[in-house]
């Protein structure tokens, strides 16, 4: 958001992707089922208009794909954790992504600034599962490990790359 001369508040958006595409990722994404006609009556466009908008969103990498959402909790998966990862030998090639890519576990690898190397998020069954994983992540990648188990989880899996952008 932006103050403008009166002190009223703007949204500011990034220029890189049209108002109109940017409600049509953020329909998707609240709903990825949603057919061209109902994304059509939404937006107020044709169905051929939004099926055309939607496949070039796809050929241009804005839309990579279409999943569902499951409960962990509901396949036993019910422990969460976040765990910091740092190689022993700084020095030695950084490849711990791929070391780790075989471990079905771990939902999400993301390279950090910091001590740390990396952040994978897991989840598994039991404690005594996610014992078993670190070991498991020690061995393949020859890392150290911080291990932060998460209580509860208010919101998840929320994306903010169709909402608007607070700007200063």
């Amino acid at each position: 958001m932006r103050n403008t001369a009166s002190g009223a508040l703007t949204l500011v958006y990034p220029s890189a992707m049209e108002e109109l595409d940017r409600r049509l990722v953020g329909l998707l994404l609240a709903d990825g089922r949603m057919s061209y006609t109902d994304l059509g009556k939404a937006t107020g466009l044709s169905t051929s208009a939004v099926h055309q908008r939607v496949r070039r969103l796809e050929e241009r990498g804005v839309i990579t794909g279409y999943t569902a959402t499951v409960s962990a909790e509901a396949i036993g998966l019910s422990l969460t954790a976040l765990i910091s990862v740092t190689p022993f030998d700084p020095s030695a090639p950084d490849d711990v992504p791929e070391r780790l890519a075989h471990i079905s576990e771990i939902e999400d690898c993301h390279s950090v600034a910091g001590v740390e190397s990396y952040i994978l998020k897991v989840r598994v069954g039991t404690p005594s599962n996610l014992e078993d994983l670190l070991a498991r992540i020690r061995s393949a990648a020859n890392v150290s490990t911080r291990t932060t188990v998460v209580l509860s989880t208010p919101w998840e899996g929320r994306s903010a790359s169709a909402l608007p952008r607070e700007s200063d």
